[in-house]
Order: structure tokens, then C-alpha cells, then sequence
């Protein structure tokens, strides 16, 4: 049973949008296969209604009702003062900066992070908080904020020296007594007072959208993909798992834990440069599970066209800044390029990375003439500077995004594509023109069930990509708590859980590293997330089941 629609009482509050850091020191890069290019295929219509049986038998879960509690706004703007907090002895209390309330501040804080201060929060009823700290410092520190004994965010400070407050928006608080602590974790702070204040700018994020694709020739298997995601966009958030490889091990792990497996199938190709076999294994497995029921999405982890060849910036020679030209190569053909090469009009780089695109389009293509739709995902986490694609800044990010959109939908006529933005920061973001997604990658440094952490960058991404666009999460360490995501109003169209440690351990079981096995079962078979069987049931017409208790508070809402 599913939730069909449930209102959340209270939502989100839109932030500022900041740069999202994507990229975990314990985050694995893909697995990268080298392959050729794939010839164009006659048309091979894929149907969507053959099925195969679960490979495996799993134990089956009852359905979790989406559980949201009461929420009752009332107004309140109180102070908590840092110096009559809880604090080591090796702090002090300072009185000597201007505009400061209270007695004094708090400061000495050592440079690695052994020391905090602790938060008595009274919060005066069940609701969404905005949390400010009034903090000043002569340069930017890094600072942790805990809520409970758990992670809510790092942030960092302004420098100069001056009280400044940074607000923490949307944070949920039971009624009664919390405990919010914060620890600089790499300088000395000046910290005033925590002020709590109840959240007004809520109501903000919205999940009606037009649903329609950016490519206006789009096809019709593309079309009805995505009028699938529009209409059920704010009702359920589907799985998705990401799989290293064409056996498919961390599907199967999924359903043997929680007797689900996920809608969406995630998978990486790359540049084809070596054995036609790999790169036909990678193609029929997206069929594959696009043949199944399930939905394909694929990312692009682009080798760097170069003899020094990787995905990481610091693991390559080559310069994208030295690639781009503002001569109109999207639509010209392999030997026009060619001859701008020869003639010294562009850049070996350049002409480098159009082949590597053709050859990209080549195994889309494949999958285009074998009739599956593909959520394509090109370029992740663009507004970093890890990967090489990101690391010459955003005017050339943007030029390549362009470059490659216009290629393959104006030249190469894909049809197929339903574009998925990832550029993790308002400074990446494309033209609108150009995506039909806006999705993020959300890793912390403290990984495990990590829970309903995510709010605030669903308020950030729709905010500067607009509430026209879906918004959703391409990358996660942990699965998303999907009870949290239900009262704080993120409810993100998809989530794709990385491979690797974060779902198998060692001996090929499941590892519990970053999201327990009850957790895991629980976001599996909650009302609100979206599983493959029950993806077939809706795309077949039928309904789903609907808890009463849920339905009627979703009734009485609308």
C-alpha cells in the first residue's frame, strides 16, 4: 500500500543556494568499463510489459504508513546566550567586540575541534524552526551543528571579524527540551547566542510542474517516462539503486533484504576505447531492465580525452579551459571539425572531446533504436572542481553542457533523452532550455542513516532552478528518510543510492556501514516511496492501496 497524496502540514523554507559538496573522501569513483563505440542498430521495440520473475526469494515486510506528526505553528523569537550555555573550562567568556547581546561571548575555541557548546532549546510546540547563531570571526571556520547527538550541518563563517547571523532554515523540533550543540572544527569563533524563531517562509516549494520535455521532437517513450514523473512528482518518491556492473548484485542484494527492488536501475557508461563486448553488456543491461518494468538512468563519468586519462582533475593533464571555442561546432559533421582542426581554428582538446561525444551518442543511440527511454545524466556534480569538467570554471562547464545538449538532440536526433541537470551550485546551473531535472548528490561526512538531513537542499535547488523543474537526488550515501521527507515538504522525485560500500560488503552481503538494514526496510516498504512492482501496477492503470488512516488525512488536507 501506498500513500496516494499526503499534504505535508508544514514545509520547507527556501534558502539561499550554496554550492553542495558532493564528493565524499569515501565515495568510491565509478566502475569504469573501457568500450568502443556501438554501431547503429535496426529499431528493436522493447516492450515494457514482459516481465521476469525475482531471481532470488526474499521475506516479505507490511506496508509503513508515512507518519507525519501534528504540527502547530506559534510564534516565538527567543535567545539562548552562548555564555550561559554549556561549555569546557578551556573557553572563556569575552566582552571586548562591538554588538553583542547579552553579557559576552564565548571564544578560545582550539584549532582541532575538541571543543563545543551545547544548546538547552525549549521549543515551545511541534513545528519547522529557523536556527540562528550570531557568530563572528576573522576568518571563514568550518563548524558543526548537531542536533539530538546527531548531525544537522556544517556550515561556515564569515570572516572579518564581525557578528554575522547564519540561519539554519526549516529545522523541525518536537515540543519540549532539545539539545543543539556546535563545534568549530578548525579555528576560534566568537559566538554569541543561538536565537529560535518559527519558520515563515514556509509554503514556498511547489511539485506542479508542466512536465514537459525540454526537446520538443522528444519521442513518444520519452514523453510518457516523463509525464509519469510530473504526475506522481509529490505523491511518492521512487527508488533507485545504483549497479556497478551488468549482474545487476546490488538489485538483487535489495530485494533479498527488503523483498523490493527498486524502480530505477542506476549505471554508468563511458568513452568506449577498448573491447565492443563490455560495451554491449552495458547497453543490454539498461534494456534489460527498461524491459523488465524498471526505469534506466545513466550517468556519464567522462575519462578525459588525454593520455593522462581519468575523472578527477588532479588525475589528468587535461585542460577544458583549452578546449573551448566560439566557433558553432554542434551541428557540424566529424570531417567539418576535422578540417577546423587541421586548419588550427580549434584545439587538438577540442576536437578531442567531439569525439568522444560522438562516440557517447553512438552507444544512446543503440538504446534509442532499441525503443528505452533514458534518464541521462551527463557531467555530475559540474560546480566542483574534482572532476575535470568543473575545474576550469563555470563559463567552460556551461560550454561543454551546451556543446554536448545541442549535439546530440539537434544532430544526432536523440529522442530518447530526458536530461538530468547535476551541477550541485547556482553558479553551474545551464540553461533552462536545456534540462528537464535538477537533481543533486548528497553525501556528509557522517554517513550512517543519516535520515531527513535533505531538506534544505530540496529548498535550494528549486529555488534557482525554479518549481518548474522536478528535483531530485542522483547520488546519496544513505537512502533518505522518507517520514521526514513527508513533513518537511522534500519530497524529491527519485533517490539513487551509490554502489560499492554503501550497499554490499566484502563478502557480497549487505553492509550496514551507512544505512541499517532496518532503515533500508523500512524506506523500501514505507506508503511513500515507490517500488518496482508497484511502479508496473500504476504504469498498467491500476491502483494502488491506500492506508484509510493516511488517505483521510491526505483528504482533509487537499
Amino acid at each position: 500500500m501506498k500513500i496516494y497524496r499526503y499534504i505535508s502540514l508544514a514545509v520547507c523554507a527556501a534558502i539561499a543556494a550554496v554550492p553542495f559538496s558532493g564528493c565524499s573522501k569515501r565515495k568510491k569513483e565509478p566502475k569504469v568499463v573501457n568500450e568502443p563505440p556501438v554501431p547503429i542498430i535496426e529499431q528493436e521495440s522493447v516492450s515494457e510489459a514482459e516481465t521476469t520473475a525475482p531471481i532470488t526469494t526474499a521475506e516479505t515486510f507490511p506496508d509503513y504508513p508515512v507518519d507525519v506528526p501534528e504540527i502547530q505553528k506559534q510564534d516565538t523569537g527567543n535567545i539562548y546566550e552562548a555564555e550561559k550555555a554549556v561549555f569546557p573550562e578551556s573557553l572563556k567568556i569575552a566582552a571586548d567586540k562591538e554588538n553583542f547581546s547579552g553579557d559576552g561571548y564565548i571564544t578560545g575555541f582550539p584549532e582541532d575541534g575538541s571543543a563545543s557548546v551545547k544548546f538547552d532549546v525549549n521549543a515551545p510546540s511541534n513545528q519547522h524552526y529557523d536556527i540562528s547563531f550570531n557568530i563572528a570571526s576573522d576568518k571563514e571556520v568550518n563548524c558543526l551543528v548537531t542536533l539530538g547527538g546527531k548531525q544537522l550541518m556544517n556550515f561556515k563563517t564569515a570572516s572579518g571579524g564581525k557578528f554575522t547571523q547564519i540561519t539554519i532554515p526549516g529545522v523541525f523540533l518536537v515540543k519540549g527540551g532539545s539539545e543543539i550543540t556546535i563545534c568549530p572544527t578548525d579555528g576560534n569563533i566568537c559566538l554569541d547566542h543561538l536565537k529560535l524563531t518559527n519558520n515563515t517562509s514556509l509554503g514556498s516549494i511547489s511539485y506542479e510542474t508542466g512536465g514537459e520535455l525540454v526537446n520538443k521532437n522528444a519521442g513518444e517513450a520519452a514523453k510518457e517516462l516523463m509525464g509519469f514523473l510530473t504526475e506522481n512528482y509529490g505523491k511518492y518518491i521512487i527508488s533507485g539503486q545504483y549497479a556497478a556492473d551488468e549482474d545487476n548484485s546490488e538489485l538483487d542484494l535489495i530485494y533479498s533484504v527488503t523483498g523490493k527492488y527498486p524502480v530505477i536501475r542506476f549505471s554508468n557508461l563511458s568513452v568506449p576505447k577498448g573491447s565492443y563486448d563490455a560495451s554491449f553488456k552495458n547497453i543490454d543491461s539498461c534494456a534489460e531492465w527498461y524491459r523488465n518494468g524498471g526505469i534506466s538512468c545513466v550517468s556519464w563519468y567522462w575519462n578525459a580525452p588525454a593520455e593522462k586519462s581519468s575523472v578527477r582533475a588532479d588525475e589528468t593533464d587535461f585542460k577544458l579551459s583549452e578546449a573551448v571555442t566560439g566557433l558553432d561546432i554542434a551541428s557540424m559533421t566529424q570531417e567539418e571539425i576535422r578540417g577546423l582542426y587541421g586548419e588550427g581554428k580549434i584545439s587538438e582538446e577540442c576536437y578531442d572531446l567531439v569525439l568522444d561525444i560522438d562516440s557517447m551518442a553512438g552507444q544512446l543511440t543503440s538504446l534509442k533504436n532499441k525503443g528505452v527511454p533514458v534518464l541521462w545524466r551527463p557531467l555530475p556534480e559540474g560546480g566542483g572542481d574534482w572532476y575535470w569538467w568543473g575545474a576550469s570554471g563555470a563559463d567552460a562547464y556551461k560550454w561543454l553542457w551546451n556543446l554536448i545538449y545541442t549535439r546530440m538532440t539537434d544532430y544526432f536526433e536523440l529522442d530518447n533523452l530526458i536530461w538530468i541537470w547535476n551541477g550541485q551550485s547556482e553558479s553551474a546551473l545551464v540553461d533552462k532550455s536545456t534540462y528537464d531535472i535538477a537533481a543533486v548528490d548528497i553525501y556528509f561526512s557522517n554517513e550512517h542513516d543519516y535520515g531527513s538531513k535533505f531538506y534544505e537542499k530540496f529548498a535550494a535547488v528549486q529555488k534557482f532552478a525554479g518549481s518548474d523543474k522536478l528535483v531530485a537526488i542522483s547520488e546519496c550515501g544513505s537512502v533518505p528518510d522518507i517520514d521526514g521527507s513527508f513533513r518537511d515538504n522534500a519530497l524529491w522525485s527519485f533517490f539513487g543510492l551509490w554502489f560499492g560500500e554503501y550497499v554490499e560488503a566484502s563478502d557480497g552481503g549487505y553492509s550496514e556501514k551507512y544505512t541499517s538494514r532496518d532503515n533500508l526496510i523500512r524506506t523500501y516498504n514505507s506508503e511513500g516511496t515507490l517500488t518496482l512492482d508497484e511502479y508496473k501496477k500504476l504504469r498498467n492503470g491500476e491502483e494502488l492501496s491506500v492506508n484509510e488512516e493516511n488517505k483521510e488525512a491526505a483528504d482533509a488536507e487537499q
